[in-house]
Formats: C-alpha cells, structure tokens, sequence
C-alpha cells in the first residue's frame, strides 16, 4: 500500500493538528495589519470550534496509531 498501511491515520493527524494550531494561533495572534474587506480578527466562537474538531481528529489520530 502507498506510504504503508496507517495512511488515514496520518493524514487525520496531519490535517487535525493544522486544524487545530491554526484556529488558536488565529484566535491568539490576529493579524497586525488586516487587509482591506477582511475581518480585524477571526470570529471566537467558529474558532473554538474548528479547533476543538481538530482537536478530536488529532486525538483520534493519535490513539489510532498508537493502538496499531
């Protein structure tokens, strides 16, 4: 199988984590200088939760490879 048999999981663990680092680094450290028409910093509540399901996918990518 192409790059061995825990492919999935990887990849959840790979894409949860950004998932998860980006939102708080998003909510944390907003932009000094936002640019023109965007938002001044990133909505709270969407944040915590794209971060909280990232979260849980690198969780879950965690215990799959561990458990494997």
């Amino acid at each position: 199988m192409f790059l061995g048999d825990d492919l999935l999981a990887w990849l959840l663990l790979a894409v949860g984590g950004a998932l998860f680092v980006g939102n708080v680094m998003a909510i944390v450290r907003p932009p000094d200088k936002p640019e023109e028409g965007s938002l001044s910093r990133a909505p709270l509540g969407r944040s915590l939760l794209m971060a909280a399901i990232g979260l849980v996918g690198t969780v879950w990518g965690v215990a799959t490879l561990v458990t494997s």
